[in-house]
């Protein structure tokens, strides 16, 4: 198969859907299961528990992304991963009518996961390798926001379907997952011709080579200054949002009987799928904005009010649903939206500060990987643990932990280091 050079190949061509397939296993994984299991009857404890520790394969990226380079190109890896994730996309969906269709779906969602990670490390490894420094900036702002487009599409379109074929019924699910399966593999024959390959990166010779330059890397990671402050304000500035990540949706769709507000799949697509993912793109557009012109050590403790204190809205949601009243639906994605704006504007934050503070130097990709890594790692454990104390406690009782859990991440915010701060000159002025 002949193939046009990658330089001579737009980047309008790949990059949105090369994203826009990142961002679908993803959400598939981490919040899609979750509804699905919630609407067939399974306990926040369990769903929680279950998905939230698949989400540690995120985490773990860095152990295996630097070996990647010893097997062909990146371009082969992204499109066996793809058309693996088809497969399983389907397998997940035809496995359901099992009588043991939760643990089988769990160990497909797992590989599911690692499929989905190793996507991802490919993908931004063509994304570097094919684009010069100013296309990447250009298209930064593209690979954003087709990635929240497959986020849409498996939040709203994929829920959406579930509920338009009958709510809580398995078959429902089943065409669901299999129409996520379809759109994946006509991604990946997209891909498999307009895709780059990337530039050629210089292939270790051995496992050894890869094992010296990965135990380099952590060296020169823990050797930069102040890199244990550091690291406590990346750990800890997101504290209490695995708790939230892991209830609060599934509280949106709980019944009323049980303290939760009652929201039907195509509803909870709706407000919780589509809106609240547009308002969080606007929230970190315009977060960005504000760091830039007032500087990141002026306005971090502010990030961090702005990251916390909205998850009240989820305190009041829950008092307010066993109220004798019934709330109203706008009342309800009012909240929910106001909580996802002000949380996408708060987190840019955190990612300035893992850029402009700790990944600068030698290693710089490799030590920004391993800040997302260790950042999204104290998602995992509050994520498991959050259904088991939200069906232990309640919902009202649970949000109000949810709150305390935030105290850490104003502490970490307040007291962060800046070692690179004589680089930033944007922080002097206001």
């Amino acid at each position: 198969m002949s193939q046009s050079s990658p330089k001579k190949r737009t980047p309008w061509s790949w990059v949105p859907t090369g994203y826009f397939a990142e961002g679908i296993p993803y959400v598939m994984v981490t919040w899609v299961a979750a509804t699905m299991f919630k609407d067939l009857g399974h306990s926040d404890a369990e769903i929680t528990f279950w998905v939230g520790n698949i989400t540690l394969v995120w985490s773990l990226k860095p152990l295996w992304a630097a070996f990647l380079d010893m097997f062909k190109t990146k371009k082969w890896i992204v499109l066996v991963m793809e058309f693996l994730m088809v497969g399983l996309l389907a397998l997940v969906g035809f496995c359901l009518p099992m009588p043991s269709y939760f643990l089988v779906s769990i160990g497909v969602l797992w590989i599911l996961a690692f499929s989905s990670a190793t996507q991802d490390i490919c993908m931004d490894g063509i994304y570097i390798t094919s684009l010069d420094s100013k296309a990447q900036a250009k298209f930064v702002g593209i690979q954003g926001v087709f990635w929240n487009v497959g986020r849409i599409f498996s939040m709203a379109v994929i829920v959406y379907i579930a509920s338009y074929f009958g709510q809580g019924e398995t078959s429902s699910w089943t065409i669901a997952w299999c129409a996520a399966a379809a759109v994946m593999s006509a991604l990946a024959g997209y891909h498999l011709f307009f895709l780059p390959k990337g530039s050629e990166t210089q292939r270790p010779e051995n496992f050894a080579a890869v094992r010296k330059t990965f135990i380099d890397a952590w060296i020169d990671f823990f050797r930069k200054p102040q890199i244990w402050g550091m690291l406590a304000f990346v750990f800890l500035f997101r504290s209490g949002e695995g708790l939230l990540l892991g209830v609060g949706h599934l509280f949106l769709q709980a019944d009323p009987e049980t303290g939760g507000i009652g929201l039907t799949l195509a509803q909870k697509s709706i407000i919780d799928g589509t809106i609240s993912t547009v308002v969080s793109l606007a929230g970190g557009i315009l977060g960005g904005l504000f760091i830039s012109k007032y500087g990141l050590k002026k306005t971090l403790f502010t990030m961090a009010i702005c990251l916390n204190v909205p998850n009240l809205t989820y305190v009041y949601l829950s008092y307010a649903a066993e109220g004798s009243a019934a709330v109203s639906l706008w009342t309800i994605g009012s909240l929910v939206t106001i909580e996802k704006f002000f949380y996408s504007f708060g987190f840019v934050a955190n990612m300035l500060y893992m850029m402009q503070q700790i990944s600068p130097g030698k290693y710089h990709m490799t030590h920004y990987a391993f800040c997302t890594a260790i950042m999204n790692l104290v998602l995992w454990p509050t994520t498991a643990i959050s259904g088991t104390l939200a069906d232990r406690f309640g919902y009202q009782t649970f949000f109000i932990i949810v709150m305390i859990a935030t105290i850490p991440s104003f502490i970490a915010a307040w007291y962060a280091p800046f070692p690179q701060q004589a680089q930033l000159p944007d922080r002097e002025g206001a």
